[in-house]
């Protein structure tokens, strides 16, 4: 049974990793701007994903670092959730009962290649054959496959900052790695890019620098403290390219990949995604485009595109090796 909401107290979940408590601090500076009679009370919650050291894969993928706190929320124990919304399970990977209750201005949704303190600057392309590059991501595995078939991705875990601390100490496992380039800026390290990827070609992850709050469904009062801080446009795009991962079933594991893009007059928005091949074989694309008013919409017919290319094939291949890969 879920505990009333108090009227002078709204108790937040988040993860304690540096960059979910930078992103709480700025939705909290938010919060208590937009509503200073209401004591926001942070509670830290340590995710499975967090605890684990193995592959994603062993624990139900990223929905992981997002089970936990939503027992605490669906228990009543605490008002709402914050999460980066690539690591938001989709609606069919999760319990019922939650709903969405702000969006934060989206940052910047490319990746980056980051290179251990004292590498000379360099590209991908430009590094040595057998190079081993470190991601978490199917995504970014089967973008280096396909794209630098040269280059070994390996699979890494840990916190971005425990990345970067062991990949300078050279016990990462690996020579360089991928990392999302809002994730560096929210450590105060965007000076660790040497590349920032090209998103015309290195696909970025659905939800890409979006921050989510989440409520139980049904809390009214917790869903209109929350509602005033959207930012409308982050909204539109986050609900078009959740749409197409629900129109492919797709989840965390799932090496895809779906951008939504709003034209300058703010009325028309293009949904550009893809099921890339983990075996690093040419990805599967489609485009759609619609009003804003229809983004989800829009966004399941981008999937359904790509359902009718061929994609289950794809996304079966993926679920057989993910593994291998998260």
């Amino acid at each position: 049974m879920s505990a009333p909401t108090t009227t002078s107290v709204l108790r937040l979940a988040t993860r304690p990793s540096p960059m979910a408590l930078e992103q709480t601090d700025r939705f909290a500076g938010l919060f208590r701007h937009r509503h200073p009679d209401i004591t926001l009370e942070i509670i830290h919650v340590v995710s499975e994903g967090d605890a684990h050291r193995g592959p994603l894969a062993q624990i139900g993928g990223k929905g992981a670092f997002t089970r936990r706190a939503d027992t605490l929320l669906l228990d009543g124990r605490v008002d709402a959730t914050i999460a980066c919304a690539k690591d938001v399970p989709s609606e069919h990977d999760r319990a019922p009962g939650i709903s969405l209750g702000a969006v934060l201005p989206r940052e910047d949704a490319r990746d980056a290649l980051v290179l251990s303190t004292g590498h000379p600057p360099t590209r991908l392309t430009d590094l040595p054959p057998g190079t081993r590059v470190g991601t978490s991501a199917p995504r970014r595995a089967a973008l280096l496959r396909a794209l630098h078939p040269r280059l070994v991705p390996v699979a890494i875990r840990g916190n971005a900052d425990r990345r970067l601390t062991r990949l300078d100490a050279g016990t990462l496992g690996a020579d360089v790695m991928i990392a999302a380039y809002a994730g560096l800026r929210r450590l105060g390290h965007t000076g660790r890019a040497s590349e920032i990827l090209d998103p015309a070609r290195w696909l970025p992850a659905s939800g890409a620098g979006i921050v989510t709050i989440e409520h139980r469904t049904g809390d009214t009062a917790t869903h209109s403290r929350l509602t005033t801080l959207t930012h409308t446009p982050t909204e539109l795009q986050y609900t078009a390219e959740r749409a197409t991962l629900a129109a492919l079933m797709g989840g965390c594991l799932t090496a895809a990949s779906a951008h939504a893009v709003l034209d300058p007059d703010g009325r028309q928005l293009t949904v550009h995604a893809a099921v890339l091949d983990p075996a690093g074989n040419a990805p599967l694309t489609a485009s759609a485009s619609g009003p804003c008013t229809e983004a989800g919409n829009t966004g399941h017919r981008t999937g359904q595109q790509l359902l009718a290319a061929g994609a289950a094939r794809l996304l079966a291949a993926g679920h057989d090796t993910r593994n291998r890969i998260s």
